[in-house]
């Protein structure tokens, strides 16, 4: 009977891992990496939310029409090591994203590089491709 009881509850936290290892996607589950962008907008709002950072941008397009993006970065972990906090680019900061969009076609996508107005290019964190962080930036 013990058996029995120990391989059901054995069963049902290999389920509980497996639903757990499904919900973190790999890049090419949701971004596509022949849909490359370049953004250049106004940060709006940046979430630390695990597993990932967001920055949430206003972009204009050629009529004057804002769009919002979310731009998915690294996890809050990985942003600190990288020398980002929540100071680094304050909210109404034009920033220029570097990135691939979501394989929906919805104003969300990965990003690879933040660059300020000043010149000053940050690495992400993601999971894009080609991702690694400039040895001068930390």
């Amino acid at each position: 009977m013990r058996t029995r009881i120990a391989i059901g509850l054995a069963g049902v936290v290999l389920l509980l891992a497996a639903a757990s290892v499904r919900a973190h996607h790999a890049f090419a589950s949701e971004f596509d990496v022949n849909k490359p962008l370049t953004l250049r907008g106004t940060l709006t709002k940046l979430e630390w939310i695990n597993p990932h950072s967001w920055f949430h941008v206003d972009v204009k397009d050629a009529d004057g029409k804002v769009a919002e993006w979310m731009i998915e970065g690294g996890s809050p972990n990985a942003m600190l090591r990288l020398g980002f906090n929540l100071y680094v680019v304050p909210v109404g900061t034009e920033i220029v994203i570097e990135g691939y969009q979501a394989k929906d076609g919805t104003n969300k996508a990965v990003g690879k590089n933040l660059t300020l107005t000043d010149g000053r290019r940050m690495f992400l964190g993601s999971s894009a491709p080609g991702s690694q962080p400039d040895p001068k930036q930390r």
